[in-house]
């Protein structure tokens, strides 16, 4: 008798229509009792038609998942009320949720927004009692499992899913790759939220099991998908991978696949004590890679420092997952770094060494090289491959711990105490054809230095202290505190820049050095190899130049650099706020200069003498400090600094012009112009008459200021703007004999 009061109730409730509304017949099947886990398809609605659906769940508290798809009309809505009648949720349209309250049946009332026509799929899933539930096995949870395929037809409000495992497991949950946007959510026994399943991520299990999911695609489309959860806690399914040897690993390797992006591939390795873990893994660039604990808590990644410190002895897991487009066939390796199977023979730490040479044979290869230590020894390690690649170093103890952790400032790192050390060491890159790849090694101790060639100070206008020579460094001996410059040039005079450390290994500055010991290493703050056949010459002086021959301004000077890396000095008698310009030979190289001032502090350099003019604006006496331009092979110079300001001491460019003479003991000419014999334009010209060489030609205010400044030719005319008064004409010319015509107008 309940059974069929409730079917008059339904046949009822199904004809009612909204009050004042007119009546509308609903489209056959559009209406009626709705199956769990079924679809209803209405080919059509209008207007203010509303469509009555009848569910059933036998169990209080449920969870209705939803489908609520629009067809080509307009959209769909629905409202739910419960069996006493009272407002439950409103669904909507695409995938939703509506939680009940007690068991019975509930009532959907399906209607349109704003009228019109459409047609739509609903279509309802319980949390509680689904109309059918697939058990995921444990053997699902193995990273060798392929995972659970399904298909969702057009509408589905989704699949669901069982399965059972430990409380704080850690899933990897792959991403259903399908047609659209499947997602679901993993919830416990209490059907509290645990995780959402949509991306390639990692998922911890809380609240306790069983555990369950439905599985949708979020606007209804119908589309094949393939659920996975791998379990990375206490992992299955993961090949073995032994700790290689250092050398060539050869059997100790492992392969892996990766056809698509996020996907991802297990490795099992066993420690038998704490210590570090190496892992190489190639091809780096397409490949990031996480060492996990039994736990599934990460210890390391490729995005963190290496070596990967391992807390305990056990197993361990890397995963590692595809960030790439194209399927990825790789080769990996793990080294355990408290053993020493396969390290090369024991290296000592004397600068004057050569470097080592290391094969690399393998694109997984990790190399070791021992060395003796004493406590408080700072210790650094340089490499640097023979053709393009990368190399990586790191310093560990005897337990494979890594001796310089974090970031420092400094270089190298201290040796907590005296014992044997490895360099752990190898290349990054890998080619194709590559079969025995090489690169350099150098381990050296920075503090109290073994094997560095000693310089004393230097002088200016003198051959560099440090005779040209091999090994990347030098101890300089300062009997005096104070600043200094230290510098290193080749055969060819091109500089090498290098670091200074105290007797510590600290890095320290030549600007302010107490007397002592200290350690020059030429690119110093590199990690490339500089091995011995690398010469260089030391110029060790006094940044303040004393000492220095006076050299006549406007006067021409003439020298010879002996050697590379020679530096020149001269006093200039200049009174404060004049103006100073540097000239040289057309057929000459122009030094590079810069002016200090009686402080010692730099004034100006080349840039501003040569191209424009240099104020000295500070108190002197002033000092020109002169060395061979980068690249040039020493040799004869001859420059001149003259001052440009002031009323010219020059005599006047006739208005005829006139001839200008060079040679070896002349190079420059000037000429006056007053100030009531100009106008606001000139037109200067020089033409080379006899001899060979080119010529340059600068115009000068009273003030100083170069107005024009040509290049050089044999000739050349040019028009110049000048400011009223009186004006200064300098022309530059070869040492060479030569004569030129100069005019003006």
């Amino acid at each position: 008798m309940k059974k069929l009061l409730l079917s008059i109730c339904a046949a009822l409730l199904a004809a009612t229509t909204v009050a004042g509304a007119p009546a509308a017949a609903a489209a056959a099947g559009c209406g009626g009792t709705l199956a769990i886990g079924a679809v209803a398809a209405c080919e059509s609605i209008s207007g203010t038609q509303e469509h009555v659906y009848f569910v059933s769940v036998p169990k209080a508290n449920d969870v209705l998942y939803t489908m609520l798809t629009r067809g080509s009309g307009e959209s769909p809505r629905a409202s739910v009320t419960g069996p006493t009648g009272a407002d439950v949720c409103l669904i909507t349209s695409d995938a939703g949720r509506c939680e009940l309250k007690g068991a019975g049946t509930y009532k959907i009332v399906v209607s349109l927004y704003f009228g019109g026509t459409g047609d739509y799929t609903l279509g309802v899933q319980s949390l509680k009692s689904p109309s059918s539930c697939t058990t995921l096995a444990a053997s699902f949870f193995s990273f060798a499992s392929t995972g659970q395929p399904g298909s969702l037809p057009a509408g589905a409000p989704g699949d669901c899913f069982r399965f059972n495992q430990p409380t704080g497991s850690v899933l990897r949950l792959w991403a259903p790759k399908g047609n659209g946007d499947l997602q679901g959510d993993i919830l416990d026994a209490d059907l509290q939220y645990v995780c959402k399943i949509r991306y390639a991520q990692n998922c911890t299990l809380t609240g306790s099991g069983p555990y369950r999911l439905t599985l949708a695609e979020a606007y209804g489309n119908a589309t094949p998908y393939t659920l996975r959860m791998s379990r990375i806690s206490n992992a299955a399914g993961c090949q073995v991978l032994k700790n290689a040897p250092f050398g060539d690993p050869a059997a100790y390797e492992g392969t892996g696949s990766l056809p698509q992006q996020e996907d991802v591939v297990c490795h099992k390795t066993r420690v038998t004590a704490p210590g570090s873990l190496g892992v190489r893994i190639f091809d780096v660039q397409s490949i990031s890679w996480t060492v996990y604990d039994d736990a599934g808590q990460a210890i390391c990644s490729k995005w963190g420092r290496e070596p990967c410190a391992l807390p305990a002895a056990g197993d361990y897991t890397v995963i590692s997952e595809s960030q790439g487009w194209e399927p990825i066939d790789y080769r990996i390796a793990v080294n355990a770094l408290a053993r020493n199977t396969g390290c090369a023979a024991a290296t000592g730490l004397s600068w004057a060494a050569d470097a080592l040479v290391v094969h690399q044979t393998s694109p997984v290869q990790t190399n070791c090289h021992p060395f003796r230590g004493t406590a408080g020894d700072r210790v650094v390690a340089y490499a640097s491959p023979t053709s393009y690649n990368e190399a990586g170093t790191t310093i560990v103890d005897s337990t494979g711990a890594e001796v310089c952790p974090g970031n420092s400032e400094e270089d190298g790192c201290v040796l907590p105490a005296t014992g044997t050390y490895r360099v752990v060491s190898y290349l990054s890159m890998w080619g194709p054809d590559a079969t025995d790849e090489t690169y350099k090694l150098q381990v050296r101790r920075l503090s109290q230095p073994a094997g560095c060639p000693v310089v004393r100070l230097g002088a200016y206008n003198e051959p560099p202290a440090g005779a040209l020579g091999g090994i990347r460094c030098r101890t300089l001996v300062v009997t005096e505190p104070g600043a200094y410059s230290v510098r290193g040039f080749d055969d060819e005079n091109y500089p090498k820049y290098g670091q200074l450390y105290d007797g510590s290994g600290l890095k320290v500055r030549a600007d302010n050095l107490p007397a002592g010991r200290f350690t020059w290493v030429v690119d110093g703050s590199s990690p490339g190899v500089i091995d011995n056949d690398t010469t260089y010459v030391t110029s060790f002086l006094p940044a303040k130049p004393s000492g220095c021959p006076a050299a006549a301004a406007g006067t021409a000077w003439k020298g010879e650099y002996a050697q590379p890396g020679q530096v020149f000095c001269r006093s200039l008698d200049v009174p404060q706020g004049a103006r100073l310009a540097q000239f040289r030979p057309t057929d000459g190289v122009l030094p590079e200069a810069h002016l200090l001032d009686g402080a010692g502090n730099y004034v100006c350099d080349s840039a501003t003498l040569n191209q424009y003019s240099c104020p000295l604006n500070e108190p002197g006496p002033y000092t020109a400090v002169l060395e061979q331009r980068q690249g040039v092979a020493p040799g004869a110079f001859a420059t001149a600094f003259t001052r440009v300001d002031g009323t010219p001491d020059c005599p006047a460019l006739p208005a005829g012009g006139t001839t200008v003479q060079t040679g070896a003991d002349r190079f420059t000419a000037c000429f006056s112009i007053p100030a009531d014999q100009h106008g606001a334009t000139e037109k200067f010209t020089y033409q080379r008459t006899s001899g060979a060489g080119t010529a340059r030609l600068s115009v000068f205010t009273a003030d100083g200021v170069r107005y024009c400044r040509t290049g050089d030719a044999p000739e050349r005319t040019v028009t110049c703007t000048t400011p009223a008064g009186p004006l200064t004409v300098v022309l530059e010319g070869p040492l060479a004999g030569s004569e030129f015509r100069l005019t003006r107008g």
